[in-house]
């Protein structure tokens, strides 16, 4: 048998034990937000903030970058780590529903982060597009920093446009 067969050989050899590619652009989320008020808590599905991300990020709002980027993870306010999780992420955010529930439920979640004094005290108030619902966000976000000394952060909140 001659080197060259050999080696060919051995080529085939190693492609055939090589795993299969995968695809071309997978990547890992690289930002980790963990946020709180979600209806089932931890079991919630994170679709809905994946969605504001979106809509956020085509708005203009480049500090999202691309939404595929963060990995989102819901989280009960009650759950014991919360507090050791606290100390190792930076981002956090408050679900925010459209719906007067929705709205009770985010002000029992900031008075149940109340209690915890490791808790975070800056979150992201994310929320589903809203058409009147500035005045009821920005009420939810004086009432955080004013009772519970937590800050809520706003994104560019934005009037419908009228037709005309």
């Amino acid at each position: 048998m001659s080197q060259t067969d050999q080696a060919a050989g051995l080529r085939r050899w190693a492609e055939a034990m090589a795993p299969a590619p995968g695809p071309v652009h997978e990547t890992a989320p690289s930002r980790v937000l963990l946020t709180l008020g979600l209806p089932d808590g931890a079991d919630s599905d994170v679709a809905p903030v994946m969605r504001a991300l979106c809509r956020w990020q085509a708005q203009g709002q480049s500090w999202v970058g691309d939404p595929s980027a963060w990995r989102v993870v819901a989280l009960d306010v009650e759950s014991p780590h919360l507090s050791a999780l606290a100390s190792q992420q930076k981002r956090w955010a408050l679900w925010v529903d459209d719906d007067a529930e929705g709205f009770r439920r985010a002000y029992r979640t900031l008075k149940g982060l109340a209690r915890h004094p490791a808790a975070p005290r800056r979150l992201l108030m994310v929320h589903p597009p809203l058409l009147s619902g500035a005045g009821l966000l920005g009420n939810l976000r004086d009432a955080a920093s004013h009772f519970f000394g937590i800050q809520l952060v706003m994104i560019g909140f934005t009037k419908p446009r009228k037709r005309l």
